[in-house]
């Protein structure tokens, strides 16, 4: 293969080489390139889930990757943080045995981490899956109250974090509170040694056998990570080792991953992103991570990538929109692939990054529920090259390796062809086990293998894939399907804001006697009046009905964002709901 830019001079991944040939059904006289398109990647889905099922090893990866750095730096982060391969082993190995003979039970499973990303909290989630437990990363953007819920769900007994992350965030939590820098002075000798011997002087298969790596299953649980919440009560996601395995193998066949990639690993771990790309890509492929802990703190975020030559970036929009504003073209010098997800990519965003840092920003699209990543576009830093478009802006990308997209109607729930818009669905290697404790959730998300995505999409001539809305993002107003996300982009396009590219709008509804349901704008402060803009929305094309009365427009002094950098949906929905029930508090 051509993997890592070359065709020799390179050591195989295994010897001999593994070579699995499927067949798929006959595809009897296809009208249309697109239906042969579906059938392959069908196929592909299939093959890779049988093949995951057999080599998922992610830990066992982790080993040979951190040996493989032994002397090198894996990992850094903003506050000072540089270990090599070496010292992140040793020190999970001991920070392993210390939980195991100090903190955890033996039958504790499931373990909360309250940990913002940097060199220490990447210590202790390998830690935990080095005793084969699973690490919950929780979301600390959450209240005390969402988060007991979470931990209840689980049967979290024990919560890692440090005394600086509690007195900031002051949560009154019902699990029992470790605190990590109590657990130093616990060292012992023997846990020194032991970490030492492991790293530098054991072979990482004696040391898999000890650590019995070698027991775990591909369908075993690697993390449960809680849904963002931006429409309701967050649900605890199980993935395991085969999801998040095969989203990594296809991560590093889409986006070409070098040893010289820096990883700058601004989303937090309880983000499936971060989890996934930020973490776990880091610790099983060959390149580094750079961390920092907040990734609204734009200037910290460019001294990062300036310091460590950071290559790859993954954010949201409103991330784009404060580095646009606040980092400098020589801070992103070395940057080479910057992949957004969470909300749809504006051109105008990607025009004005491009201007500024020289590289244009691409799109993908993923759910928590799919590891995370369904769809990619190829940065073009990263193209093969060949005679097919692997980019497009507007859409979400063409489905990874080992991923089928298809479309079905809306009511009748029949599969649709190209460019038509319908419910998009997902199936492979990467749809999760289910919803932890929630069967019924499980069995309405996940039918046959594909994976209800909740979202409006079609899949054009070409495979990409262009999300259109989200059903939860619909009103149903005199018996029409009403898009909030149009109405939301086009608004915002037409107001003027002093900060440049800011999210300034957002739509949502309130229950209405008459009609069913009111559209209602939250806005900042405008610059234009109310009536211009409703006559601006009507020359952009949109229908009467798309387009609020003049009463429906409330200012409020921020819109709720979540830590994922998402629109908090339901704050924005309960906001609404409180302006319209007392319109002049």
């Amino acid at each position: 293969s051509f993997q890592g830019g070359k065709f020799f001079w390179k050591w195989p991944r295994k010897w001999p080489y593994p070579i699995h040939i499927h067949f798929g059904d006959t595809v009897h006289q296809p009208t249309d390139v697109y239906e042969v398109r579906q059938a392959v990647q069908d196929l592909g889905a299939i093959a890779v889930e049988q093949r995951t099922q057999q080599l998922t090893q992610l830990t066992r990866d982790f080993i040979r990757y951190a040996k493989k750095k032994k002397f090198r730096s894996k990992i850094a982060d903003s506050l000072g943080g540089d270990l090599s391969g070496g010292q992140l082993l040793m020190r999970s190995l001991i920070l392993r045995k210390l939980l195991r003979r100090e903190v955890l039970d033996a039958d504790e499973q499931f373990v909360g981490l309250l940990l913002p990303p940097s060199t220490g909290p990447v210590v202790v989630n390998m830690a935990l899956a080095l005793d084969r437990r699973v690490a919950v990363n929780l979301n600390y953007t959450l209240s005390a109250e969402v988060l007991n819920a979470c931990t209840q769900q689980c049967g979290i007994r024990r919560i890692l974090t440090s005394r600086k992350v509690m007195e900031k965030m002051n949560f009154d939590l019902e699990a029992e509170i470790v605190y990590l820098e109590d657990l130093r002075e616990k060292i012992k000798l023997t846990d020194k040694l032991a970490g030492v011997s492991g790293t530098y002087l054991m072979p990482a298969a004696l040391l898999d056998r000890l650590l019995g790596l070698n027991k775990i299953q591909s369908d075993d649980i690697l993390t449960v990570i809680f849904t963002s919440g931006s429409t309701g009560t967050p649900k605890g996601v199980m993935l395991t080792h085969g999801n998040i395995g095969s989203n990594i193998e296809a991560i590093d066949q889409v986006i070409k991953l070098k040893a010289s990639d820096v990883v700058l690993g601004v989303l937090p771990f309880f983000h499936s992103f971060g989890f996934t790309i930020t973490l776990w890509t880091v610790m099983t492929t060959s390149v580094k991570g750079a961390y920092h802990f907040n990734p609204l703190d734009a200037k910290q975020v460019g001294k990062l990538s300036e310091k460590h030559d950071g290559t790859i970036l993954l954010a949201t929009p409103t991330f784009l929109r404060s580095y646009l504003r606040r980092c400098t073209p020589e801070q992103f010098a070395k940057l080479d692939v910057v992949v957004t997800g969470a909300e749809k990519l504006p051109i105008d965003l990607a025009d004005s990054f491009e201007e500024k840092f020289g590289l244009r920003p691409v799109e993908g699209y993923g759910a928590t529920e799919l590891s995370p990543l369904a769809t990619v576009n190829i940065p073009p830093s990263r193209s093969g090259g060949n005679f097919q478009v692997d980019c497009k802006d507007g859409t979400v990308g063409r489905p990874i390796p080992g991923v089928v997209a298809k479309v079905t109607d809306l009511d009748s729930g029949e599969e649709l062809g190209a460019n038509e818009s319908g419910m998009l669905w997902i199936k492979g290697a990467n749809v999760m086990k289910g919803y932890y404790g929630r069967d019924d959730l499980t069995a309405e998300a996940i039918q046959d293998g594909w994976y209800q995505t909740g979202d409006v999409a079609l899949i054009d001539d070409d495979g990409f894939v262009q999300i259109t809305g989200r059903m939860s993002r619909f009103s149903k107003i005199g018996g029409e399907m009403i898009p909030h996300i149009q109405i939301e982009e086009t608004l915002n396009s037409l107001i003027t804001s002093g900060e440049e590219k800011e999210l300034m709008a957002a739509v949502t509804a309130v229950p209405d006697v008459k009609k069913g349901e009111r559209l209602i704008i939250l806005h900042k402060t405008l610059q234009q009046p109310i009536e211009e803009l409703r006559q601006q929305l009507s020359q952009k094309g949109l229908p009467n009905i798309y387009i609020p009365s003049p009463d429906s427009f409330f200012e409020v002094s921020d819109l709720p964002i979540l830590g994922t950098g998402k629109l908090d949906l339901a704050a924005i929905k309960q906001m609404a709901a409180d302006l319209t029930e007392n319109p002049h508090d």
